[in-house]
C-alpha cells in the first residue's frame, strides 16, 4: 500500500461506477460504487484523491458499512456535498425492509470518516429508491432521487424537501417526470422503463438543468429542464448528451475553471471506470466540447 496521498492509480485502474467529483481546497475528491459485485455486499465507500483527474491516490476507506449496519445488501451511488461547515454524504443502502433507499451521512472532512445522520433512509419507507442528490434553491434543501422500476416498472424521478438539518424529509414527494415520458414506450413486466442518477444544473442564464440516465440501446446521459428555473416547474426533454454506453453523470467545475462532465463508461461489468468529458451551455442545454 503506497502512502497515503501518493498518486498511485490512474482512471483506467480504477473499477467504479457513478463516479462523484468534489473540488475542495484545490483537490479533486472522487466518490463512487465499489464496482465488483455491482456494489452489493461491497462494505461502504472509499475515496480517491487527485489534482489532475487523471492521477489519483489509493482508494481511502470513508465509511465503513459494516460497522454501521448498512452492509444488507447495495453500497451505491455515493456523492458528498458541502453544507454549511460539513460535509455530507448521499448514498443509498439496502433497508431493513429489503427496499432500497437513500441515506445521508456527515463528517467535518470529505476524508471522513462519515455517519449515519440519523439512523434512516430519508427517503420513503415504502418505496424502493436511489441515486439521491442533493440540491438547494432559494436556501432550501431537497433530495432529488429516483424511485426505482424494480417497484413500479415505469421509474420516477422526485422531489422531497428536507428539514434544515437535512435529517428529515418535510413534504411528501413531488414526481418530476416519469421515465416513459423520455423514452415514448410503456413500461412492461418485461421491459421496465429506467430513472437513474439525478444531478441538478443552473446555467449562467438561470435556466434549471437535470442531467439523469436511462437504458435504451445501452446507457444514456439525458438532459431535461425546468419551464420557470424552479425544481416544481414542468419539465422537458432535450437531446441526449452522451450516448456511448456511460451515464449517471454530474457536474463540476475543474480547478481550471472548465465546465466539466463526470460519468462511468462502459455500463457493464469489469469494465466501469471514471470518464470525464468538458461540456459547455448552448442555449438551451449543455453538450460536449
Amino acid at each position: 500500500m503506497a502512502d497515503k496521498g501518493e498518486l498511485t492509480m490512474k482512471n483506467c485502474d480504477i473499477h467504479i461506477r457513478d463516479p462523484f467529483i468534489l473540488v475542495h481546497d484545490g483537490k479533486y475528491y472522487m466518490y463512487g460504487t465499489r464496482a465488483k459485485s455491482f456494489g452489493y455486499g461491497v462494505g461502504g465507500v472509499d475515496v480517491y484523491i487527485g489534482t489532475d483527474l487523471e492521477n489519483w491516490s489509493d482508494p481511502i476507506e470513508v465509511f465503513d458499512s459494516n460497522k454501521h449496519g448498512l452492509n444488507r445488501g447495495v453500497n451505491w451511488a455515493p456523492e458528498v456535498h458541502s453544507f454549511g461547515d460539513r460535509f455530507y454524504m448521499l448514498v443509498t443502502f439496502t433497508k431493513e425492509n429489503g427496499l432500497r433507499g437513500t441515506y445521508i451521512l456527515v463528517s467535518d472532512s470529505p476524508e471522513g470518516k462519515f455517519v449515519p445522520l440519523t439512523g434512516k433512509a430519508i427517503t420513503p419507507d415504502a418505496w424502493e429508491c436511489l441515486d439521491g442528490t442533493l440540491y438547494i434553491e432559494d436556501g432550501i434543501p431537497y433530495c432529488v432521487f429516483c424511485h426505482e422500476h424494480t417497484q413500479i416498472l415505469d421509474g420516477t424521478i422526485n422531489y422531497i424537501q428536507l428539514s434544515s438539518d437535512l435529517k428529515e424529509a418535510v413534504t411528501e414527494p413531488v414526481e418530476i417526470f416519469k421515465a416513459s415520458s423520455f423514452l415514448k414506450r410503456e413500461a412492461t413486466e418485461k421491459d421496465h422503463n429506467v430513472t437513474d442518477g439525478p444531478f441538478l444544473y443552473r446555467k449562467v442564464d438561470g435556466k434549471l438543468l437535470m442531467i439523469w440516465s436511462t437504458c435504451f440501446n445501452g446507457y444514456l446521459q439525458c438532459v431535461a429542464a425546468s419551464d420557470n428555473g424552479k425544481i416544481s416547474g414542468k419539465w422537458s426533454h432535450l437531446p441526449t448528451l452522451f450516448d456511448k454506453d456511460g451515464g449517471h453523470g454530474m457536474i463540476f467545475t475543474s480547478l481550471e475553471g472548465k465546465l466539466m462532465l463526470s460519468l462511468h463508461r462502459p455500463n457493464g461489468q469489469p469494465d466501469e471506470r471514471p470518464a470525464f468529458f468538458e461540456i459547455k451551455e448552448t442555449e438551451n442545454s449543455l453538450e460536449i466540447v
